[in-house]
């Protein structure tokens, strides 16, 4: 008698422990890429709008965000299983494909920044870096000379390709309809609005002209808004749909990970942070880092808890 051979659908590491679950390097890189996301769109738009930024860390953003998404898409190499071959992600370019346009995104966002970077620096350092870094310096002056050229086009770059950034950190989740917890076109917008929010949250924790701080934090009142309506948008569409989607939301409405998602992501996260920029808004208080840094920590916490508790309930939707 033949043997017979059966392929087994089962994939999920819940029934297969031998399969790859996502563990803390995921949450990391959505968590930083959205933060570069808002940082590029928050600085383009600001000197869209305004004229060459006058605080020296909205001047240096452009670097941190590139060093921030370094970090991140170290994070997610060290997730990577087969490490020696993360150069075929750019072998091809598949428009069907969130993660091609991810993987594209991301390289482009390099010379971008560096470009956007280099057109933020002052007169004053510009002469500085002449004078005392010699030849090193006057690439600088010659980069930022170049930059200034291009300056309108590299702004509107930074601020498309730092919204795509945003978008494509949720659909890495959203296009997974195995997991029901992230099968959400929602989830784009989501991750968006979340690093708008924590983006001007983390600039929000450096010193700079009083003018801009205000500006900055009714950006970020106005992301944390937007963010929660989003997020009703998302359970609403969880809750009114299939078995499947419902079984899901319910580990967020009452569930294992209900407490950890109303209190990290929702109380603390951003009913509270909006209450104190308020209070300071509107009252004239001064200005704490209490508000952007419950921001952070809930942008963090909504990536996380999304991972784990999708990947959760994959394998315990039924009995």
């Amino acid at each position: 008698m033949e043997p017979v051979e059966i392929d087994s659908g089962r994939h999920n590491p819940g029934v297969d422990p031998g399969l790859h679950i996502w563990g803390w390097e995921i949450p990391v890189y959505l968590f930083l890429g959205g933060l570069v996301a808002g940082l590029m769109v928050i600085t383009a738009m600001a000197e869209l709008r305004g004229g060459r930024p006058r605080s020296p860390i909205l001047r240096m953003a452009p670097f941190g965000a590139l060093v921030l998404l370094s970090l991140g898409m170290g994070a997610l190499f060290l997730d990577l299983g087969h490490k020696l071959y993360v150069w075929r992600f750019y072998m091809a370019f598949r428009p069907t494909s969130p993660m091609s346009w991810g993987s594209w995104i991301l390289v482009l966002v390099y010379p971008v920044g560096i470009l956007h970077g280099l057109g933020s620096i002052s007169d004053t350092a510009r002469a500085s870096a002449r004078r005392r870094l010699g030849r090193v310096g006057g690439w600088i002056v010659g980069g930022a000379t170049f930059a200034d050229r291009v300056r309108a086009p590299i702004l509107w770059l930074s601020l498309v390709l730092g919204a795509g950034l945003g978008v494509y950190t949720g659909l890495l989740l959203g296009t997974t309809p195995a997991r029901m917890l992230w099968n959400s076109a929602v989830l784009g917008p989501l991750f968006l609005v979340s690093g708008l929010s924590t983006g001007a949250a983390l600039l929000l924790l450096f010193p700079m002209d009083d003018g801009e701080r205000h500006q900055l934090a009714r950006f970020d009142a106005v992301a944390i808004l937007a963010e929660m309506s989003v997020l009703g948008l998302y359970l609403v569409g969880l809750g009114s749909g299939g078995a499947p989607q419902r079984a899901a939301a319910a580990t967020l409405l009452g569930g294992a990970w209900t407490a950890p998602f109303w209190g990290l992501v929702i109380v603390l996260g951003l009913v509270t942070p909006l209450a104190l920029e308020t209070i300071e808004q509107r009252l004239g208080r001064p200005f704490t880092r209490l508000a952007p840094m419950l921001v952070l920590i809930g942008g963090f916490s909504l990536r996380a808890i999304l991972v784990a508790a999708g990947q959760d309930t994959s394998f315990r939707l039924f009995p």
